[in-house]
């Protein structure tokens, strides 16, 4: 894996690629379903208990699981908060030999602390036990670097995916503009050169894929909310099925870059209240007596199409702006709302027809939180030597780029 180095322009002199020889996910979402969004408690908890069994797992499919003894030294105090993850990694430790590996990254914010520091703990215990230095990333960035990846495909046995940096010669104009939407963020960040990052516009209260999951619920959807949006809101246009109705695009005319949702749950909140009103009286019953899930279907799918217009026609409109106000060149959009397919093709339509601004996206399957964008933008932070005192490395709940 070649260095990479940077003109003055911030583009790249060399192309190179990643090969990515492990790449385990353990996803918590069915176990927070119930709770209609993440448990705090329950996150920190199911991470304690999935680090050692991915790893395991990431390791194995690396051919890097070698028999051995990893020193142990000290692990009763790094870990002594989180007693469930020292039960699972020191016989684990006891048993593997140190893998042939450079520095370890971990994410320290933004997210929720309690399951930060896990990771953090369980990252710090690793570096310490194999004697190799840490990388904290910002978890955002990670999902801007894995943006700027073109996937080439498998390769060898473990149908393992070859990631190869996109634009490393001239093809990544700055300056760039990437547009992170997720559940806890949407944002619009600015990069005049590589790594370098200028918040122009954020949310003022809920994020877009916080406001997926709200309206969702609010219709009795299950968790995640987002994909059930997005499934009824294609149905809903194979269909023809319009709404009689139309909600505010917030903020879509003012002169800022930021977003706001939360007014937009608030008139779908009215709109389905308003239904179940109707229904009622169409059934000699008061809203109150009519089942709070009881809507009719073709309601929700309406609801679906004309709520996921009304994000996408807002995202869309504030990305143009802020391209032409800041001779942007190239868009970058990452998060898991990104996996979106209708807003993925509202971007690129409106790019294309703007002038032909390069737009990077991941493929649907790695806009979600991963582990592999965590490595990735690690890698380019330790190729300048900037590594992490480990014992000021800390969960940053609120971090911002």
């Amino acid at each position: 894996m070649p260095s990479a180095s940077s003109r003055p322009d911030g583009t790249y002199e060399r192309d190179f690629r990643f090969r990515v020889l492990g790449n385990a996910l353990s996803s918590q979402a069915a176990l927070h379903a119930e709770y209609g969004g993440v448990f705090p408690n329950l996150a920190k908890r199911e991470h304690a208990k999935a680090l050692v069994p991915l790893l395991r797992e990431t390791l194995g499919q690396a051919d890097a699981l070698d028999t051995g003894d990893s020193s142990c030294d000290g692990l009763d105090m790094l870990l002594s908060r989180e007693p469930e993850l020292l039960e699972a990694l020191t016989p684990f430790l006891r048993a593997h030999a140190r893998p042939d590996i450079d520095c370890i990254a971990v994410t320290h914010g933004p997210g929720l602390e309690p399951a930060l520091w896990v990771g953090i703990n369980f990252a710090k215990a690793l570096a310490s036990s194999w004697n190799v230095p840490l990388v904290g990333v910002n978890h955002m960035e990670g999902h801007i670097i894995l943006s700027l990846m073109n996937l080439d495909g498998p390769e060898h046995s473990h149908n393992l995916k070859i990631m190869r940096v996109f634009g490393m010669l001239s093809e990544l104009n700055f300056p760039l503009l990437s547009l992170l939407i997720s559940g806890g963020h949407t944002e619009l960040v600015l990069s005049r050169q590589w790594l370098a990052y200028e918040r122009i516009g954020e949310t003022r209260d809920d994020a877009a894929g916080e406001a997926f999951d709200k309206v969702a619920r609010l219709m009795g959807l299950p968790y995640p909310g987002g994909p059930e949006i997005s499934r009824l809101a294609s149905q809903a246009r194979a269909h023809d099925i319009v709404a009689d109705f139309t909600f505010t695009r917030p903020m879509i005319k003012d002169d800022n870059f930021d977003f706001s949702f939360s007014g937009l749950k608030t008139a779908v909140r009215n709109q389905v209240e308003k239904h179940r009103q109707g229904q009622g009286k169409d059934q000699g019953l008061s809203s109150v007596l009519l089942p709070r899930r009881v809507l009719r279907p073709e309601f929700v799918m309406q609801v679906a199409r004309e709520f996921e217009d009304t994000v996408a026609d807002v995202l869309v409109a504030k990305t143009l702006r802020a391209v032409d106000e800041y001779g942007v060149n190239t868009v970058v959009v990452g998060g898991g709302v990104s996996a979106n397919a209708h807003i993925r093709a509202r971007l690129a339509g409106a790019l294309a027809d703007s002038g032909g601004i390069q737009l990077l996206i991941p493929p649907p399957e790695f806009a979600t939180d991963n582990a592999l964008m965590i490595a990735l933008a690690g890698y380019f932070h330790a190729e300048r030597k900037e590594f992490a005192d480990p014992d000021t490395l800390s969960a940053l709940g609120n971090m911002r780029l």
